[in-house]
């Protein structure tokens, strides 16, 4: 009965998983998952049982009969002979059963091996097609590995029965083997020092991806020593393979002991001692000379591996000078400058857009872009996901609270009056520039476990749609209509879901009908990697409104930790920055990657798009050949889907990884060490150790380009110079990210990596020196504690760098938070910085005006003005706790009679305004709190102005 009971749970599984494959239209891989791990557990259990058991029966069957054996071993064989035939099937069962197993995880080798696709390219040492490294390698040191494992077993065994019945007798110092038993341990030892000579074979291969202290690959010493001396130890094992033969028919095992000790001395002398000769008295006195060609090979392949080798690098001169007039040519950068921080600006969009508690928002929001008066304008979009209430009841969280609802989307560029987003898509029901499309949210990144839906009760509707509705009436229901999961429509679904989610109510409930649909594994990544088992999914996700849907796009990427002479990455540690974190990867360690897939996920039906991406990639064309039509060619995407479109963040960061030392490709000057680069660490990093600093989507204007494009870059600093306050730009990074807005075509300049390398002799201060300035700037310090009048708190936002006015120009929005409960971060003021020049203003037009001498380049207008105000439920002005004192505000002297006469008399105001503010909230007055904000708020701005004349 118990073992009826794990069948059925084991069934219930993989029922369950095919059922969610089928919905989802992908039965294919599963199927091809299921009959691969099948016939890999067949053959490895085959491959190892039938060897060993044949080897057991041979060892026995031919045993000397008449044997004289001691009494030690007349009692063992007491012992044995009652289970003797047990552990003859039993023992190559038992380890068929390991064998199987482990097999059954290699079949991805396996597959890749039959499928495999050529490279086209050639590596440097050996003349092998890269396929060669990528597909077929593993694949032969697996099965080596593999044989060899069976044949040791067997030998051990096989030595084992012929000492336990007789066929080897140890008499005194004598050994003596029985002829069967000599033949059978000499063609088994033969086999298994033959497959040691093909893995020794093998290994010269290896070199070529092995690490060393200046390269990955094969160096001077591994060509002229280490592979040399591979070879030797091939033949020299083979040699004694023959000798083993030999000993099977003539007898004598002189041969192969003595062949067997010349093959381990010969490894000590061969394959350690001499290697180490060549590279301490033949290299490390030429190291620079002889070790350029292949420091070549790496700089090369590395380059190819990691798609860097097209890079365009600029020098860039840049000034530091912020001149009247230097901004003119960038009006158009400039003008669509990202000011709202989509890493500080979810509780704004959170307490403006939630409505009810049962909504919430990503803590970090994204970046994309949308037509608006047919100009691309880059957006922070979020979307509005359901968060249930754990101890809501079952029926509640499973028929009612099924979905979030809505995309809200702010102005990149834009902010209201009193500091708050402004929105372009907002509302429920939803309304704005993006026009209409299917606002409901079933799939999401923190959509419930499983929601049961598509079975209205009677005839009415019970999932929740939205907190509003017709007539008056408080709340909208709504079923869903559509096929988003695996049907509950017999008994056994009913069972395999109640059991697969521990929940006898799925089985019991009159709710559950034969329309109900079950949905579940609803996270779109998890979607996305469950389809397709073979790619690295980028971190981040993102939602976009694409042909009146709203669909998450997902970036997949092709892995390999094979490819000759790259340098090896860690993928979870390249990608770690003060924005993500704590990524876990099942291959993390790669030396190749493309973005070789883009997928989407419908967030109202679940359904998964795959689309090949990169069709040069030998990795995804073979994968291609092993589940094939899985993924639509690129034609099939649309120009809308097209326009959203843009480089992954997580390529980017391993990219900007590798280039930190390899923008370097001379190879004497990559042996000197002198010129390495890293990442710059985030200035708003609190970590006791400073996180790195992300990468950014900016709409920007390299030099070389035309005109502004949706754009992401990083920059760099020296490595190794510590604390990053004192760190000077060395680079700045940056990809055109925008594929354009062509059906099934990216734009020609999609992907194109350009480099700005700025002159040594010029210093262009870093990240890390900016944000330093700005925080001991006096004029900004003086500014900074009147708005935290109140006890406020001031947050610096993302800190962007962009190359306009001929140098680099930095900008940081300033946002001021309240300390009430329902308060929220307001963008209040805008930093700027040019060379070593710092402007601190209400917008960032007036910033740059001032920076530049009146010329912010934005001839069109300035596209920070505030456009709308809207009401500010928790301003940066509310007063500290009841009954506390409030605090005037600081009386900076400006130099002129008449200023300081009026700023004196701006501050009375605001200290009288403070107090009013305090005396309505003890009275509980809200009319007159907010008067007595609005006036606080208008002589706080009066006063900055004057101390900025």
């Amino acid at each position: 009965m118990g073992v009826l009971v794990v069948v059925f749970f084991i069934f219930a599984g993989l029922y369950s998983d095919f059922l969610w494959f089928d919905q989802l239209g992908f039965a294919t891989v599963l199927a091809t998952q299921w009959v691969a791990s099948a016939v890999m557990f067949t053959i490895g259990f085959l491959g190892m049982a039938v060897p060993v058991w044949a080897s057991i029966m041979l060892a026995y069957r031919l045993r000397p009969v008449y044997a004289k054996l001691s009494s030690q071993l007349d009692r063992y064989q007491e012992l044995v002979e009652p289970l003797r035939r047990l552990a003859t099937y039993g023992i190559p069962v038992v380890l068929g059963l390991f064998a199987g197993f482990a097999a059954a995880t290699r079949w991805e080798v396996v597959l890749l091996w039959l499928n495999r696709t050529p490279v086209g390219d050639i590596d440097p040492q050996f003349g092998l097609d890269v396929s060669f490294y990528l597909f077929e390698l593993p694949f032969y040191r697996g099965l080596v590995g593999f044989a060899s494992a069976v044949i040791l077993l067997a030998t051990l065994l096989t030595i084992a029965v012929s000492y336990l019945y007789g066929s080897i007798r140890v008499t005194g110092r004598e050994l003596r083997i029985s002829k069967a038993a000599r033949i059978q341990i000499a063609i088994l030892a033969a086999l298994y020092i033959g497959l040691q000579a093909v893995s020794i074979w093998l290994d010269q291969y290896v070199t070529l991806n092995q690490t060393g202290d200046l390269i990955t690959g094969v160096n001077y010493t591994d060509d002229n020593a280490t592979i040399p001396g591979r070879v030797i130890l091939a033949g020299i094992a083979a040699l004694v393979a023959v000798l083993f033969l030999v000993t099977a028919f003539i007898g004598r095992w002189r041969l192969p002991v003595v062949g067997t000790a010349l093959l381990l001395v010969a490894g000590l002398l061969v394959g350690t001692a001499y290697p180490w000769v060549v590279q301490r008295f033949q290299v490390d006195p030429n190291a620079k000379t002889l070790e350029t060609p292949y420091i070549q090979r790496n700089i090369d392949l590395t380059r190819d591996a990691y798609d860097v080798a097209d890079l365009e690098e600029i020098p860039y001169n840049a000034t530091t000078d912020a001149t009247a007039g230097a901004l003119r040519e960038d009006a158009e950068t400039t003008a669509s400058i990202r000011i709202i921080d989509p890493a500080l600006v979810s509780p704004s969009i959170s307490q403006l857009e939630r409505f009810k508690n049962y909504y919430a928002f990503s803590p970090n929001l994204d970046v994309d872009r949308y037509q608006v008066d047919g100009e691309s304008q880059d957006a922070v979009v979020a979307l509005r996901e359901l968060r249930q209430d754990p101890d809501d009841t079952w029926v509640n969280n499973t028929f009612v609270y099924t979905h979030g609802y809505g995309l809200v989307a702010a102005y990149g560029n834009q902010r209201s009056v009193d500091g708050q987003p402004v929105f372009l898509e907002s509302g429920i029901p939803t309304s704005g520039a993006l026009g209409e499309f299917e606002p409901r949210i079933y799939f999401g990144e923190a959509s419930p476990e499983y929601s049961i839906v598509g079975a209205p009760k009677g005839n009415k509707a019970v999932e929740l749609d939205f907190p509003s509705g017709e007539d008056g009436a408080s709340e909208t229901y709504n079923t869903f209509e559509g096929d988003a999961g695996p049907k509950l429509d017999s008994v056994l679904n009913k069972l395999v879901y109640a059991l697969k989610f521990q929940s006898e109510q799925i089985f019991l409930s009159d709710d559950v009908t034969s329309e109900s649909q079950i949905m579940y594994d609803r996270d779109p990544a998890t979607r996305v990697k469950k389809v397709a088992p073979y790619l690295t999914l980028d971190s981040d996700p993102y939602p976009s409104v694409v042909d009146g849907r709203v669909v998450w796009i997902v970036d997949g990427y092709t892995t390999s930790d094979s490819y000759p002479y790259s340098r090896t990455v860690g993928l979870s540690t390249a990608i770690a920055d003060s924005a993500t974190n704590d990524q876990r990867f099942a291959l993390d360690d790669i030396n190749y990657i493309r973005n070789s897939v883009k997928a989407t996920v419908d967030a109202y039906d679940g359904s998964v798009t795959l689309y090949a991406w990169d069709t040069e990639d030998a990795i995804l064309k073979t994968w291609q050949k092993i589940y094939p039509s899985t993924l639509q060619p690129m034609s099939e995407m649309s120009g809308e889907l097209m326009s959203h479109v843009r480089y992954p963040s997580d390529l980017f960061k391993v990219q900007r990884q590798i280039l930190g030392q390899y923008h370097v490709t001379d190879a004497g000057k990559f042996y000197s060490r002198t010129d390495a680069w890293s990442t710059p660490a985030d200035p708003q990093s609190e970590a006791a150790e400073a996180a790195l600093q992300p990468p950014y989507y900016l709409t920007l204007q390299m030099p070389g380009q035309d005109e502004p494009t949706f754009s992401l870059y990083s920059t760099f600093v020296p490595r190794g110079t510590g604390d990053s306050a004192s760190s000077v730009l060395t680079g700045y990074l940056a990809v055109d990210a925008d594929a354009g807005a062509e059906a099934g075509k990216p734009g020609e300049g999609y992907g194109k990596l350009r480099l700005l390398t700025l002159p040594k002799d010029v210093t262009v201060p870093g990240p890390g020196q900016v944000q330093n300035a700005f925080n001991t700037d006096p004029e900004v310090s003086s500014l900074i504690n009147l708005l935290k009048q109140g006890q406020s708190k001031v947050l610096n936002g993302n800190l962007l760098t962009l190359p306009v006015g001929g140098g680099l120009l930095y900008v940081q929005p300033v946002y001021v938070q309240s300390t009430g409960e329902t308060s929220y971060p307001l963008l209040q003021k805008v930093l700027v910085a040019f060379g070593d020049q710092i402007a601190f203003e209400d917008t960032l037009d007036q910033a740059l005006d001032s920076l530049f001498g009146g010329d912010s380049g934005a001839d069109a207008g300035d596209g920070n003005t505030p456009e709308t105000s809207t009401p500010t439920p928790g301003t940066p002005t509310e007063p500290t706790e009841p009954g506390a004192e409030p605090t005037t505000p600081t009386e900076p002297a400006t130099g002129d009679p008449v200023t300081d006469q009026a700023l004196r008399d701006v501050l009375a105001e605001a200290k009288t305004a403070m107090d009013d503010k305090a005396a309505a909230l003890a009275d509980g007055d809200w009319a007159a709190y907010g008067e007595a904000d609005a006036r606080l708020s208008d002589a706080l701005g009066r006063a900055l102005t004057l101390l900025n004349r």
